[in-house]
């Protein structure tokens, strides 16, 4: 009996050991499983170079929709892109810089009559303001030419980090930062990219992951997709070359 008793019991011990063998090989499983999912969906060094490597192939060679000739017109141009399409802007500085050619002549203009010259592209009142107050700055304290480094363009009114990584990116060839518009944010959160919903944010998430030599292209791409196929309401993801990399929990296919 005794015999008997001590076989029961090592077998419900080894049973016993073996079901923690389970146990722990199923808990050493998930958050594996987890990690490999992150790396699916999330700024895996691998991940990253295949979302660049399908922009590259849709997009090689895309610039900045706004019509321009020079920085400052790109930079007047840009502020006027605030909360309007890049179609508008370039409809309204058609005429506006054949009426307006230098700086002078902006910060000379009259008030309210720029103010009428881009009415159309909404928010005048304050877009006028900041191009009168960043012309006579660019006049007074740059000598007529935009200046090259984020610390100064910062100064201009009506500037901040998006407009001046646009007109360095653009214009000079400077890659100090991402620009961040309403495309790029979308675009950004459903990708992975990044989590945050501030532009000074994601903009920080993304120069932590895209190599900087990408910076100022990936941001043209981004812009470029977001208008053409990763729409805001109705995203055209069959038509996606990021489709399968994409997670996005407003996918349409």
């Amino acid at each position: 009996m005794k015999k008997q008793k001590t076989r029961s019991v090592k077998s419900a011990s080894n049973s016993s050991k073996q079901s923690k063998s389970r146990a722990g090989k199923r808990s050493a499983a998930v958050p594996a499983a987890r990690a490999a999912s992150a790396k699916s969906t999330g700024t895996s060094p691998a991940r990253v170079r295949a979302i660049l490597q399908k922009l590259d192939e849709a997009y090689a060679n895309v610039n900045c929709a706004l019509v321009h000739e020079t920085p400052f017109q790109l930079l007047i141009a840009t502020i006027l892109s605030a909360q309007c399409t890049d179609e508008r802007v370039n409809k309204v500085t058609k005429t506006l810089f054949a009426k307006y050619r230098t700086p002078r002549d902006f910060a000379a203009a009259n008030p309210m009559e720029l103010e009428q010259d881009i009415r159309s592209t909404g928010f005048f009142r304050n877009k006028a303001k900041s191009i009168l107050g960043a012309s006579k700055k660019i006049v007074e304290e740059f000598g007529g030419e935009v200046p090259r480094t984020m610390d100064e363009l910062l100064t201009l009114p009506g500037v901040a980090r998006k407009t001046a990584n646009v007109v360095l990116g653009t214009a000079f060839g400077i890659a100090v930062g991402v620009v961040v518009d309403t495309h790029v944010t979308r675009l950004s959160e459903r990708l992975g990219l990044s989590r945050n919903t501030d532009a000074k944010k994601i903009e920080q998430d993304l120069i932590h992951v895209i190599p900087r030599e990408k910076w100022i292209l990936f941001s043209h791409q981004l812009i470029w997709h977001g208008r053409k196929v990763c729409q805001a309401r109705k995203p055209r993801c069959v038509e996606c070359t990021l489709e399968q990399l994409c997670h996005a929990k407003d996918k349409t296919v």
